[in-house]
């Protein structure tokens, strides 16, 4: 199988774009703003996005500001504090649950494609991103006025990478690309079990 090389010494079984690999979830950030041409941009990527119907169900909330970074601090986990609080833009990212057609059963697949989009995009503005889960969702939606028509489906930290160095010393050691499982330990062709053929 031809392999793909990379800055980070990750390999891909077969050709892509380096682009992929080159996105990773770095925790180390620079304080350092984020330029506005360079924020919209990275939005303006999610907003092209696929979903079913054009519905678009995504929504983003964003946390640049000292008084909003302490209403988003106010919900995630402590963890996750420790590392985030440097990172200069905080994005909650919400999904509709429902359409004028009623339930919108692939809110949040669509919504999964647009921060796709989004982490991508931001590897080629220069920028690092880190999604995370580890938050109070019922707080979230509490502290920022989330209809219940939306769903909390989690938090990225954008902004420039920083030196590990700068990091609590026991994330020091975490701060480096993983790797992935091989390609044919996700595929099945024909159901469920059954060995994709390469």
């Amino acid at each position: 199988m031809p392999q793909v090389d990379t800055f980070n010494d990750r390999k891909a079984q077969f050709e892509l774009d380096p682009i992929y690999l080159n996105r990773w979830s770095p925790r180390s950030f620079l304080s350092k703003p984020v330029e506005d041409d360079k924020l919209l941009g990275v939005l303006e990527a999610a907003r092209w996005a696929p979903s079913a119907y054009n519905d678009q169900p995504w929504k983003f909330i964003i946390a640049r500001t000292e008084e909003d970074r302490r209403k988003f601090d106010s919900f995630v986990s402590d963890f996750n504090l420790a590392w985030c609080k440097a990172a200069p833009v905080l994005i909650l990212i919400l999904s509709r649950t429902v359409t004028e057609r009623g339930d919108n059963p692939s809110h949040a697949f669509d919504t999964g494609a647009a921060w796709g989009f989004l982490a991508l995009e931001a590897v080629r503005k220069g920028l690092i991103t880190h999604a995370m889960t580890g938050i109070d969702k019922a707080k979230a939606r509490e502290v920022l006025n989330v209809p219940q028509d939306y769903e909390v489906q989690g938090l990225v930290a954008l902004g420039y990478q920083g030196p590990k160095e700068n990091l609590p010393e026991a994330l020091r050691e975490r701060e480096r690309p993983s790797q992935r499982k091989p390609l044919e330990e996700s595929l099945f062709e024909g159901g469920f079990g059954q060995a994709f053929r390469f």
